[in-house]
């Protein structure tokens, strides 16, 4: 198997998994369901082409967080298109200067038309909604490593800024959500698992997640100190300034 990485770094991304009504949520780290939506935009795939969609989502996911971010809401507003009426106010939530590493798993011919469409995308990319467009090239290339092995050979992705922060950390250990093993034991389940885009029902199966970290060089760490030769400690007593004795 070989392995497609993508970098999903923008000024604000939206990956809902449960969002509903008018209180649109974020998951901390991109959905499978949004990655695959996102390859189906740069392939021009159809949106009720489930035999398509089912080709994508077959593919096994993971994501690295490199860089968290900060969760925002947001209040939206619009006018229906054709009655003018003021739709209901929704609450809307974002990840704000956030960057992942994702990872899909696969057959090598499939990873490179995909890794292809990226470049030359049929259709904008976004992350997670139509007004988070990313703000670097997504393509890392396609890797003849595991989906584990990938994720934890990747340089680390955060901003400049980010990584002088923990300047002080030669290696920093990174959050991967990754689909498990066949026979490796999972955590948790979340409806994620993309099985139909088309608009009138959009339908989602449950997946398995299973958390891990990697330790990854920070190339911005401040230089380690030398340290100096271990010299005695002079003694010192303050009552050695004490020259008279107490009557």
């Amino acid at each position: 198997m070989s392995v497609l990485l993508l970098r999903l770094a923008g000024p604000l991304q939206a990956w809902g998994a449960s969002a509903r009504f008018v209180r649109r949520t974020t998951e901390p780290a991109p959905t499978k369901s949004g990655v695959i939506g996102m390859l189906a935009a740069a392939t021009g795939l159809h949106r009720n082409d489930d035999t398509g969609l089912a080709r994508l989502a077959s593919l096994r996911y993971g994501v690295r967080i490199d860089q968290p971010g900060t969760r925002i809401r947001d209040f939206h507003t619009a006018h229906h298109a054709v009655t003018g009426k003021s739709m209901p106010l929704s609450e809307r939530f974002y990840l704000a200067d956030a960057i992942f590493v994702a990872a899909l798993e696969g057959e090598i011919a499939l990873l490179d038309e995909l890794d292809s469409a990226l470049r030359t995308p049929a259709h904008p990319l976004f992350l997670g909604r139509r007004s988070c467009p990313p703000s670097l090239p997504v393509e890392l290339g396609t890797h003849d490593l595991s989906l584990p092995d990938a994720l934890q050979a990747q340089p680390w992705q955060a901003a400049d800024w980010y990584q002088r922060l923990r300047r002080r950390e030669h290696t920093v250990a990174l959050t991967v959500l990754r689909e498990p093993q066949p026979d490796e034991p999972h955590a948790e389940t979340l409806r994620d698992q993309p099985l139909s885009f088309t608009a009138a029902h959009r339908r989602h199966a449950l997946r398995s997640v299973v958390s891990t970290t990697v330790e990854v060089p920070n190339p911005l760490a401040a230089p380690a100190r030398l340290e100096s030769a271990a010299q005695p400690v002079p003694h010192h007593d303050p009552f050695d300034a004490v020259t008279q004795e107490a009557p």
